[in-house]
């Protein structure tokens, strides 16, 4: 399976941060084959507007089925959504720790976004 954390610098044993649209890196790992990939998601840090759908269509082009952060907003969880992209909130330490969260079910699956649009 593949699944994107957010973070805030390239690498498996970077903080996860909190924002999902203006996260400034996504860590990309594959469960199946272990391999681990970083992004950069500059583009979107200073966007005034569409950071969190910009993100999630980068998301799914890169060819993630869930992602792991702590918080997301309503346009991003609308279009990881329709990318069939699963979104669990509340990640929290190093990206290394948010995917054994996911692993011992301590993140909830999201239904909703958590936050209003246009958090910072």
């Amino acid at each position: 399976m593949k699944i994107i954390i957010t973070s805030e610098s390239p690498g498996p044993g970077s903080r996860v941060d909190p924002r999902f649209g203006r996260a400034k890196h996504f860590v990309l790992v594959d469960t199946e084959i272990g391999e681990t990939s970083s992004h950069d998601n500059a583009q979107n840090l200073n966007a005034s507007q569409g950071a969190g759908i910009q993100a999630a269509q980068t998301v799914a082009r890169l060819g993630a089925e869930a992602v792991l952060t702590g918080h997301v907003g309503p346009k991003a969880f609308t279009t990881l959504h329709a990318a069939n992209i699963a979104v669990y909130t509340g990640a929290s330490g190093t990206v290394n720790e948010a995917i054994e969260q996911y692993r011992n079910n301590q993140l909830p699956l999201a239904t909703k976004a958590n936050v209003d649009g246009h958090w910072v």
